[in-house]
């Protein structure tokens, strides 16, 4: 099944969004004691309004302009394909799965249904995202780090905070998709 035009709109409009949001987060970093992103609630929201394909690519766009140089990640270096060897970069490399498996499970458009799905790509993005860290750690900068640790560097400081996104997510996809009429029950794969 092909993409709709409308759906690659939507697809390419989250890429940038989650552009602008992150550089403009970025300028506010040194005033906050833990990082902050607004990464999360942009996979998010991108799984919410889109279909599972379409929210894939929305991600894997931002994911391949960083990647090619546009500074568009949230941590010097900002962009490149020296990126990969941030720890943290495990995180944005679980976009686009995260984007999938969450959009792939929403059958309805209500709260319920929502916070559970959302949960899973919370899940699928923490789960990528710590063992990508823990490799990085432990091989390529040899540091002798544990899975506590890599809990404690990676998920802790952030849970408490990605369930807040997902319910400002969730609210938010409920009123643009009641706004706009976006029926979630009518989207395909």
């Amino acid at each position: 099944m092909r993409l709709s035009t409308q759906e690659l709109v939507r697809a390419a409009m989250f890429a940038a969004l989650m552009c602008v949001l992150t550089i403009m987060v970025r300028m506010f970093q040194p005033l906050v004691v833990i990082p902050f992103s607004l990464q999360p609630l942009v996979m998010l929201l991108a799984a919410f309004l889109l279909p599972p394909r379409a929210a894939f690519l929305s991600m894997l766009a931002y994911l391949g302009l960083g990647l090619i140089g546009i500074p568009v990640f949230s941590m010097p270096p900002y962009g490149g394909p020296a990126y990969v060897l941030v720890p943290s970069f495990g995180f944005i490399l679980a976009f686009p799965a995260a984007a999938w498996v969450q959009s792939r499970l929403i059958r309805r458009a209500d709260w319920l249904n929502f916070i559970g799905s959302g949960l899973a790509g919370i899940a699928v993005m923490y789960i990528i995202g710590l063992v990508y860290m823990y490799f990085i750690l432990n091989f390529y900068l040899g540091n002798t780090v544990d899975v506590i640790k890599i809990l404690q560097l990676g998920f802790v400081p952030y849970a408490t905070f990605d369930i807040i996104k997902l319910v400002l997510a969730t609210w938010l996809a409920l009123e643009v998709s009641r706004r706009l009429d976006i029926k979630r029950e009518s989207i395909g794969v």
